[in-house]
């Protein structure tokens, strides 16, 4: 069996023993987590999702786990939920970092033209990190299906867990940013503003933990009086904590839930991101509603904008 914990490189094999009772608790736990089950020669069971590929062999029996994201896949299901202990490389630093009581935060609709930003905070302590887990909350950049945030998101609400969401619409967003002038900024107001609503309803969080910003001065100046009263942790990829992962899964409801009824109410699909199916729409939307439409629906500082209002005014050239 490999140890996590041992290795400094990439995991891309794991094996591991298992009694028959934890057999069944990984089937479970796969079929909740939409892994295709099948039977080969020699096995209970293979199962497959995306790159990630589990084998649980008749004779031991053992687990062999391959392909990507193992040591996600190890650390937030199999140790917790099968083995029920922090013993093969799920090191004490870890779990104690990620079931301490703490808030995550995290944004959704940075990078998309339509629609708003959407700044969400979540709180764990030891039993909803448990919990969260155990429903396979992860960075919602990780979860294709608008079907299973809304379904996560749902769940995470159920749980009780003290949360904000704070969804800021391309109207404010557009104003906001002419205001502040730049992204970092208007960022920081939102985090600060997410965590202020967040330390009234949980008083006594030690410490907030959010992706790195650019400028952390930026976030340090924007809190207000609870906030400043937080220890603030950053790094890179703070996705991987499940309070911060929680988070990205309110936010990105919330954005896909907007985009939704703004589809609807202009009788135009508005898809995410900047692409150039992104373009096509919103040349559709200005056709159909003028220019100013793109201020109600779009963030317009993005160089989207300005393309899209040159092909129109080309477009009615004689």
């Amino acid at each position: 069996m490999r140890s996590l914990a041992s290795q400094p490189l990439a995991i891309h094999t794991y094996t591991a023993p298992l009694t028959l009772r934890q057999v069944e608790k990984l089937r479970q736990i796969l079929t909740l987590h939409g892994f295709q089950l099948a039977i080969q020669p020699h096995t209970v069971f293979c199962a497959q999702k995306d790159k990630l590929r589990i084998v649980v062999y008749q004779k031991g029996p053992k687990v062999l786990i391959q392909g990507k994201g193992i040591e996600d896949f190890v650390t937030f299901q199999l140790e917790p939920n099968v083995f029920e202990q922090a013993s093969f490389g799920y090191t004490e630093a870890v779990q104690s970092e990620l079931h301490a009581p703490h808030f995550g935060i995290d944004e959704s609709g940075k990078g998309d033209f339509f629609g708003p930003l959407v700044i969400a905070g979540t709180y764990v302590d030891h039993s909803l990190a448990h919990i969260f887990s155990s429903l396979g909350v992860r960075d919602s950049k990780r979860i294709s299906s608008d079907k299973r945030i809304r379904d996560l998101a749902r769940q995470i609400r159920k749980s009780g867990a003290p949360s904000e969401v704070i969804a800021i619409s391309p109207l404010k967003y557009n104003e906001l940013f002419l205001r502040f002038g730049n992204l970092n900024k208007l960022l920081a107001w939102g985090h600060a503003r997410v965590l202020e609503n967040l330390c009234k309803k949980q008083p006594d969080c030690p410490y907030a933990l959010s992706d790195q910003f650019a400028d952390v001065s930026l976030l340090q100046q924007a809190l207000m009086t609870y906030g400043k009263k937080l220890c603030l942790k950053q790094r890179t990829k703070a996705e991987s904590d499940v309070a911060v992962a929680a988070a990205s899964i309110l936010a990105r409801e919330k954005l896909i839930d907007w985009l939704d009824v703004a589809s609807a109410q202009h009788a135009l699909r508005l898809p995410r991101g900047a692409s150039l199916a992104v373009k096509n729409a919103a040349v559709t939307a200005v056709e159909k509603h003028g220019l100013h439409i793109l201020h109600k629906i779009a963030k317009i500082h993005f160089k989207t904008a300005t393309e899209v209002s040159l092909l129109v005014r080309r477009s009615h050239l004689p």
